[in-house]
């Protein structure tokens, strides 16, 4: 999580790019339950790595404390001072690394039903793709093992593309073989992999198996978090285990089209709303179409016909403009 999120501002400029809800919940926060409910077995240990104190503050640690006790684990903190790499994030959280671990990067959101193959080493979590060229992807040998990562592809290895979710029946020995990786200075564009210790393990005839997702949903841009939105509340509403609609938001003269999240205290005035739009708690919104958009927290959006929208916190809007990104605190008037 130590990343600050650049190509989603403005709205990672205050808010971590991990803790921007979608769908009613911060992406880490879904992330972390929906890998809890594959791995069906408890958790001890959630260990999250974040980055400078002052963006990452207290406030955030709160959050993920309580993410982690929520589930009956134990929040581990580290931080990665400077951006050198995966494999560099994972060694900072190197106490906590042993025993059966899961590790994945905190701005991706999954729909996955599988078993963790128990004859692997290893499982890294992967998604059929229409364009493995465009992804790093795994190859396979005739026991459908893992045994290459392939970065971008011109000729077809397989459609199998790495989410960046990976599984370890013991972790320590990616721990070890990502210590080899930093004692040489092994880099790739001046960063320490995650790939550069799993290449080594395979060259130690660790098994590596492929645990395939259903969904794989990105929240890298202001487009893809939007849509990111809306499917992930078409896959809520067909569950029907999780409440979009707070009982305390009010109607007056109002829609709402489903599949939306209404947060807590949320007013609606001469407005429709949906398909497809999440609303944090303590909105406003008056006088106001919109469709396919997320907006967050303590905002007041009036006048306005939208649609594929993202706006922040504690915005106040007042236009006919279409297709906005809007950071915190900003003034449309």
């Amino acid at each position: 999580m130590a990343g600050r999120g650049s190509r989603l501002r403005p709205h990672s400029l205050t808010v971590p790019k991990p803790l921007i809800p979608v769908a009613g919940q911060p992406i880490v926060h879904r992330l972390v339950k929906d890998i809890a409910k594959v791995l069906k077995q408890p958790i001890s240990e959630i260990a999250f790595v974040l980055g400078d104190p002052a963006f990452f503050g207290d406030d955030v640690v709160e959050s993920l404390e309580k993410l982690a006790s929520d589930l009956g684990a134990k929040a581990s903190i580290y931080r990665q001072d400077l951006p050198l790499g995966t494999g560099h994030a994972i060694m900072c959280a190197k106490p906590s690394l042993s025993g059966p671990a899961v590790i994945a990067y905190a701005d991706t959101l999954i729909r996955a039903q599988f078993d963790l193959d128990p004859e692997a080493d290893s499982v890294i979590w992967t998604k059929q793709v229409d364009n493995p060229e465009a992804y790093g992807v795994v190859k396979l040998n005739a026991n459908q093992e893992i045994v290459e990562l392939v970065e971008k592809p011109k000729d077809f290895i397989s459609d199998q593309a790495v989410i960046g979710i990976y599984y370890f029946k013991d972790v320590a020995v990616l721990k070890e073989k990502l210590q080899q990786i930093l004692d040489e200075n092994v880099t790739n564009g001046g960063e320490y992999q995650i790939n550069d210790g799993i290449k080594r393990m395979m060259a130690d005839g660790k098994i590596f198996k492929t645990g395939t997702v259903d969904e794989w949903m990105d929240c890298g841009n202001k487009a893809i978090t939007v849509e990111t939105n809306a499917r992930m509340l078409g896959f809520l509403k067909a569950d029907g285990d999780e409440p979009l609609v707070a009982t305390s938001a009010k109607l007056e003269n109002s829609k709402i089209i489903e599949p939306c999240f209404i947060g807590e205290n949320v007013v609606l005035i001469n407005s429709t709303v949906g398909p497809y739009v999440s609303i944090g708690n303590n909105t406003v919104i008056e006088n106001a179409t919109i469709k396919n958009s997320l907006i967050q927290t303590n905002t007041n959006i009036k006048n306005a016909d939208l649609q594929e929208a993202m706006i922040g916190n504690h915005v106040v809007y007042d236009g006919h403009f279409k297709r906005v990104s809007i950071g915190d605190y900003s003034v449309l008037e």
